[in-house]
């Protein structure tokens, strides 16, 4: 355990969390809503610090991010734990476990240190927090990104984006990228399916932007919950109009899970009308991810329609981008290469 960095001291030996959006007040023997803070005695502990659940090798494009050095491999790392509760949860056995399981915490130590070598000894550029909310184990993803930083290695959160503004500028001097889940368009659909709010999902976009954090947005479209036209033609408007036309969008499929096994698998054909309303939208990049054979999973000069480069899931086919910038006509594109 090792106490948390971010949080209030009240009356009553209960303490205020400040690390993300939700800024639980605990009771003294309680836990937050991620279900791996807990107030003992007046102080706020993480339960997590250094219980790693899962590690891997992924090809960064698994993340997804299309925009930093495309072809890499990323050390990837989650603790147990989430402060989002969505009923669609794709990795729930992980973010979920405390929650579903009676507060139960597994995970093998796993220090920064240890972490970093890793990371190194595998030859990967990288390392992500993800798999869960990494705000969850803010404490194991700063310290780590601040050792990995030093060594030249590149940091990703793939997060909800619900963090506190405190939490984020902490991080921000160590985050080179995030892929940024934009789950729906309407606060409604947040409130139910997710126990959280739209806007400051939104707020900390903005200001992943404004701080220089490559970020990236996916969407999982469900199928009569957060596909509406409506809907998705306006946050197609607000990533151009908003974060910038250079922000890439990935649109992903939606398949049944956790607590959401009514639902069929999105239509292919709604995954192609929002692809194309994020492209009238004025945006350089979009993605259709979780369908095989897209040729829109391949990245396309913005200013002359050249191929930049080619995927096959998560695998490069063709890499035609010199020093980042299209073979043709020498535009930048968007990214870290």
């Amino acid at each position: 355990m090792m106490e948390t960095l971010i949080y209030e001291k009240l009356d009553k030996k209960r303490v205020k969390c400040h690390i993300c959006h939700h800024f639980c007040v605990i009771k003294d023997g309680k836990r937050g809503i991620c279900s791996v803070r807990e107030n003992q005695d007046g102080r706020l502990y993480s339960l997590v610090y250094p219980k790693v659940i899962a590690t891997s090798i992924d090809p960064i494009e698994k993340k997804p991010l299309f925009h930093l050095k495309p072809g890499s491999s990323s050390y990837s790392i989650a603790t147990v734990g989430c402060n989002f509760k969505c009923s669609f949860c794709q990795n729930a056995d992980i973010a979920q476990m405390p929650s579903d399981y009676d507060g139960l915490i597994q995970g093998r130590d796993f220090s920064p240190e240890a972490i970093v070598k890793e990371t190194i000894k595998s030859g990967c550029d990288s390392i992500s927090y993800t798999y869960t909310e990494p705000t969850v184990f803010f404490e194991l993803a700063l310290e780590t990104a601040r050792l990995a930083k030093n060594q030249g290695l590149l940091n990703i959160f793939v997060t909800n984006g619900y963090m506190s503004t405190r939490a984020l500028e902490m991080i921000a001097p160590y985050l080179d990228a995030a892929n940024v889940d934009l789950k729906a368009f309407n606060d409604k659909f947040y409130q139910t399916y997710c126990k959280a709010r739209l806007e400051p999902v939104k707020n900390t976009i903005k200001k992943m932007k404004n701080l220089g954090i490559l970020v990236e947005i996916t969407t999982l479209l469900i199928p009569g919950l957060n596909d509406a036209e409506g809907d998705i033609q306006a946050m197609a408007d607000y990533i151009a109009n908003d974060l910038g036309c250079e922000t890439p969008w990935h649109i992903s499929r939606f398949h049944p899970c956790y607590n959401m096994m009514d639902r069929p698998a999105t239509p292919v054909l709604t995954l192609e009308k929002a692809y194309k309303a994020g492209k009238a939208a004025g945006l350089r990049y979009v993605y259709i991810g979780n369908v095989a054979g897209q040729s829109s999973e391949n990245t396309y000069c913005h200013s002359c329609n050249a191929l930049l480069v080619r995927r096959a899931g998560y695998q490069i086919e063709n890499y035609l981008l010199k020093q980042g910038k299209c073979p043709e006509c020498n535009t930048i594109a968007y990214g870290i290469y």
